[in-house]
């Protein structure tokens, strides 16, 4: 089983030796690795790689007809995730793990004030487990609250306006405001600031990063801006071909990287200092479709390093402690 990064103090979200197939078809392959109590942590790589995928296996949200093997607990949950029933997951989302979306109209429910979205998900999880329970006007309190968090203006009123009479970047303040509103012990964002401008962008990551601060929360973030898991993340998993093909320090791995797939992609960033007085580039090909990634290293048909010993799977190897990698040819560290 490849490990991908050392275990964590405390780990809030666990996951070892998960696999997840659709039909024919294997997207995720043997997936280990820990976020710890406090540790934000980045999941990067290019679209099709199984980012998306990851994230809702650790929610237990795969989609129908997905089957998964190997373990995902969740701090405060006795079971883990993978084969657990509906009901048991309904009590852990938004409640030990919220999610913060890529597109808040689509994740807000345009027919129900923002105000009473926020209080839904305190509602539905008074009374159970470390949650008192619930007083309406106390809940109200909180919800303005919460919106006062988030930076939005005259929070009391927006509380009665509903999704479409808000921007952008208040309909994902409102996301966050609800994704944290049960103080959970891990959030998870799936490029939660794509559909945002750049100014909006950085005071949404910022109100993210302040609000898991705050509640000593893990954050496990997804996205393939490197910049901005730069400014974000302590800990970076990068993932081709559903398979997590190097971890480490965010420092490391952008200034050391050890894979030639994280070397492609940094190459290919607008990081600032990855690559001092050198043009982009790019990597070769695309990323193929599910179930057609080659044996052995999965990104070996489009590495300009790959010879016939990609062919065989590569083993995991450490470059530097808590600094591993699965490649049989790695980049020496020169940038």
């Amino acid at each position: 089983m490849t490990t991908a990064a050392a275990v964590a103090p405390s780990p809030v979200l666990e996951v070892r030796g998960l696999s997840v197939s659709i039909g024919r078809h294997d997207l995720l392959h043997d997936l280990t690795f820990t976020v710890g109590r406090g540790e934000r942590v980045g999941l990067i790589g290019e679209s099709g790689s199984g980012k998306s995928l990851t994230s809702l296996a650790v929610l237990g949200l795969l989609p129908e007809g997905a089957r998964a093997t190997g373990s995902v607990r969740l701090a405060g949950v006795t079971h883990d995730v993978v084969g657990a029933s509906e009901r048991a997951m309904a009590s852990v989302r938004g409640n030990d793990v919220s999610m913060v979306f890529q597109e808040p109209m689509t994740a807000l429910n345009p027919t129900m004030r923002v105000g009473a979205q926020v209080a839904e998900t305190i509602l539905v999880h008074a009374g159970r487990g470390k949650r008192p329970g619930a007083d309406r006007a106390a809940v109200r309190q909180r919800v303005v609250a919460l919106l006062d968090q988030v930076g939005l203006p005259a929070p009391a009123e927006l509380a009665r306006a509903y999704p479409h009479q808000l921007s952008g970047g208040q309909r994902q303040r409102v996301v966050v405001a609800i994704a944290l509103a049960n103080d959970p012990e891990l959030l998870v964002c799936d490029e939660p600031t794509t559909a945002l401008d750049v100014t909006v962008q950085a005071k949404v990551l910022d109100l993210i990063v302040r609000g898991v601060e705050a509640r000593r929360s893990a954050m496990l973030f997804i996205t393939h801006d490197l910049p901005v898991v730069a400014t974000v993340c302590e800990r970076v998993l990068v993932m081709y071909g559903g398979r997590i093909v190097e971890a480490g320090p965010v420092a490391e791995v952008f200034t050391r990287p050890r894979h030639r797939y994280t070397e492609g992609l940094l190459g290919a960033s607008d990081l600032e200092g990855a690559r001092p007085g050198k043009p982009l580039t790019t990597i070769p090909g695309t990323v193929p479709p599910a179930g057609a990634f080659p044996e052995g290293c999965v990104f070996r048909t489009r590495c300009r390093h790959a010879t016939a010993e990609c062919a065989a799977p590569p083993p995991w190897s450490s470059a530097d402690p808590g600094h591993g990698h699965a490649c049989v040819h790695p980049a020496g560290g020169e940038r």
